[in-house]
């Protein structure tokens, strides 16, 4: 037996639990299913909450709630972090659950302002703030829990499970906001039809609690008490003994987080604005682009722990994004739907592999007694600060500059930045975990 097999519950040590997946998987996609219907339902929000002469004005007080759920991101991560490296990675995993899950059922019932006043804004401002908390330990510690959770040989396929939650969260939302606006009763959808998505969220949290209570003891209790963290704050052991793990793994969520962002978050507002696609038509092939990424990510993980090592996957996958960016973002914008569907869906399929890649390689940096402290600081200030501006700034990029290409070159520095960054991190590919 490794020493990796001895650090795992014995009935997981040569098989995956379905329920330990699916543990990992659920906060995931709650997580994404209330990002990606607080961006859908933003119009209506901002009529029902921000009321204001502009409508530019009160759409921006819509959008400034994921300014504020981004910002609060690396502080959850640090203090749920330094929770799960502390007292486990259950514990953590069940907190993120229930705050995720109050706070998306409340927006289900929070009062409009025609009915709470300025209290309607205020209210649901404060929601992104718990929110954004709570989504800053929540992937990071299904990440940690499901790394550590797995065979030494199948540790990547199961840390794919992470992003397999947040792209069905993705599809759920995309899906029940097109079926609601295309068949819902515009009157009904405003005073209450909206409500529906937000509660059926609270449904998908108390099934994920449910699976989660259900977890056992993680790694962390089963390790020697040397082996735990020898220090109050397990961040101070990971800056200190782990500067270098942290360094690159901030630099490579950056340009990971702005490769995301701006090929399936970016590319459709900019096929539509610049290239003449309806954005209906633009929001169709992206769905279907994420369903694609629904099917590789778990062959990406699998392909990790089989055949080629993690960084060899990764620094080629990023290459590639760097190879084509310029070609893609040319064919979102003069291609038509035809060249559109070819770089969304194209994105969409490198995207994939980096998501089920990544997960299993950012967790192996760092040592289990202070793994979700340094992995959840690292990866939320890449992905939350780097990769949720990444639109703003490929749009004044194009304001500043009139150049429509400056998008594809910003993404393509990214990729450079994120395939030397996984080339000088540490490859624990089918090695025992640190």
């Amino acid at each position: 037996m490794t020493e990796a097999d001895a650090r795992l519950p014995p009935e997981n040590a040569d098989r995956l639990s379905l329920t330990v997946l699916g543990a990992g998987a659920v906060g995931n996609i709650l997580e994404w299913y209330d990002f990606g219907l607080y961006g859908l339902f933003a119009p209506l929000l901002a009529e029902l909450f921000f009321p204001a002469e502009n409508h530019i004005a009160a759409l921006m007080s819509v959008y400034a709630g994921f300014a504020v759920g981004f910002v609060m991101r690396p502080i959850g991560g640090a203090v749920l972090g330094h929770l799960g490296d502390r007292i486990g990675r259950r514990f953590v995993l069940i907190c993120s659950i229930v705050m995720m899950g109050v706070t998306t059922t409340a927006m289900g019932l929070l009062p409009s302002y025609r009915m709470l006043g300025i209290g309607a804004p205020i209210a649901l401002l404060f929601l992104r703030v718990v929110q954004g908390f709570s989504v800053g330990g929540e992937f990071t510690s299904s990440v940690a829990y499901l790394v550590e959770s797995a065979p030494q040989n199948k540790r990547g396929f199961a840390g794919s499970f992470a992003n397999i939650g947040s792209t069905i969260g993705l599809l759920l939302a995309s899906g029940l906001a097109a079926a609601a606006t295309s068949f819902a009763d515009p009157a009904f959808l405003r005073n209450w039809g909206w409500r529906i998505p937000f509660l059926l969220g609270g449904v998908i949290a108390a099934f994920g609690f449910v699976l989660r209570a259900r977890l056992g003891e993680d790694t962390l209790r089963k390790l020697p008490s040397e082996a735990r963290s020898r220090d109050s704050l397990p961040l101070k052991r990971a800056i200190t003994e782990a500067p270098r793990a942290m360094f690159w793994t901030v630099l490579f969520t950056s340009g990971y987080g702005i490769v995301n962002y701006l090929t399936m978050v970016f590319l459709p507002t900019y096929a539509s604005t610049f290239g003449g696609i309806a954005e209906s038509k633009a929001l169709q092939i992206n769905t279907a682009a994420q369903g694609l990424a629904l099917l590789i990510v778990p062959l990406a993980g699998w392909l990790s722990d089989r055949a080629l090592s993690r960084r060899t996957l990764l620094i080629l996958v990023f290459l590639a994004e760097l190879a084509v960016a310029w070609i893609f973002f040319s064919l979102a914008r003069t291609g038509g739907a035809a060249g559109f569907w070819l770089a969304q869906l194209s994105f969409g399929a490198l995207l994939a592999v980096i998501m089920g890649t990544a997960p299993a390689m950012l967790s192996e940096q760092f040592k289990s007694a202070y793994r979700l402290s340094g992995y959840s600081l690292c990866f939320n200030i890449g992905i939350g600060i780097a990769g949720g501006t990444a639109p703003v700034v490929a749009t004044a990029l194009i304001g500043r500059t009139g150049n429509l290409s400056a998008p594809a070159i910003y993404l393509m520095v990214a990729s450079a930045v994120a395939a030397f960054a996984a080339f000088m991190l540490v490859d624990r590919t089918r090695l025992p975990l640190p």
